[in-house]
């Protein structure tokens, strides 16, 4: 009778669950449809800055392809940008295109000090524009979630994809094959599976001024080399590095977490290890604590 019991109550949550992932595949393949083609407009006398103190006479170029990237000014910054990821992918898509697709970064910030913090802290000297009066997103009115800011634009500003590609290697995927023609380079490479030793890490109270690190080893369960492709993280506190070597079946890789908070409170966010999966499934770590 217990078992029974206790089969009924986890079967509303089980279906709860369901319900809720498919409400939000629904409400993704909505935002898809509505941008889809959509032309993005800008505003006129727009002005560009590098490190917000030096003007340039950067415009935007009639190019095959553009990336637009908006940042509001809700939540955590530094987690958003993540610029360290986004520097990484503005190289590889220049010696992929010879720098021929143009990287429009637009900012609607609460504190332009913190972004010019960021900025230098990462050696981020790409011209931005500071959109104070939010002029960009009163035009074009663009999803509040953040995930669905970036656009990948065409030659007439019209949307051909949609999302963030530093928070997503799917997307960054298709933005590497809608720009160059070609799928991705770890498309073809043998699969195989992999299982990390640690799915939970608890750094329970620290200090602000605090570096939290630890190694996670991500071990070959399968019977081809694993190869690590990206490691990312939900939060721009955290910083991620791993072993590039392939791994045979047994041996393990690697990964680096090291976390420099930003701010007290909280922290639960999830670090996404994407390797060559046989269900193109990545492995995740959740992150908890408190920064007090």
């Amino acid at each position: 009778m217990k078992q029974i019991l206790f089969i009924l109550i986890l079967l509303p949550i089980f279906f709860s669950c369901k319900n809720e992932q498919k409400e939000k595949e629904k409400q993704i393949a909505q935002l898809v449809n509505e941008w889809q083609g959509k032309e993005i407009k800008f505003p006129d006398n727009l002005i560009f800055t590098r490190y917000l103190t030096d003007t340039t006479n950067f415009q935007i170029p009639q190019s095959e392809y553009k990336v637009l990237v908006y940042v509001d000014s809700i939540g955590c910054t530094s987690c958003k940008l993540q610029l360290h990821k986004w520097k990484e992918l503005i190289e590889y898509t220049d010696s992929a295109t010879q720098g021929k697709v143009p990287f429009l970064f637009f900012f609607h910030p609460k504190d332009t000090k913190k972004i010019r913090y960021l900025l230098k802290r990462d050696g981020f000297d790409r011209p931005i524009c500071i959109d104070l009066d939010d002029q960009l997103n009163k035009l074009n009115k663009f999803p509040t979630n953040i995930t669905f800011q970036t656009f990948l634009l065409d030659k007439g500003n019209k949307v051909t994809v949609l999302g963030n590609p530093v928070h997503n290697t799917a997307v960054k995927d298709l933005y590497l094959k809608q720009i160059t023609g070609k799928d991705s380079p770890n498309k073809n490479i043998l699969k195989t599976t992999a299982e990390v030793t640690k799915t939970e890490i608890d750094f329970g109270t620290f200090d602000k001024s605090e570096v939290k690190d630890t190694i996670i080893e991500v071990k070959n369960a399968g019977d081809n080399p694993l190869v690590i492709v990206d490691v990312s993280s939900t939060c721009g506190c955290t910083v991620a590095t791993f072993d590039k070597r392939p791994a045979k079946p047994g041996e393990s890789l690697r990964v680096g977490i090291k976390m420099t908070p930003k701010d007290t409170g909280f922290v639960d966010e999830v670090v996404t290890i994407k390797y060559n999966s046989i269900n193109n499934q990545p492995v995740k770590v959740r992150i908890k604590g408190n920064v007090r």
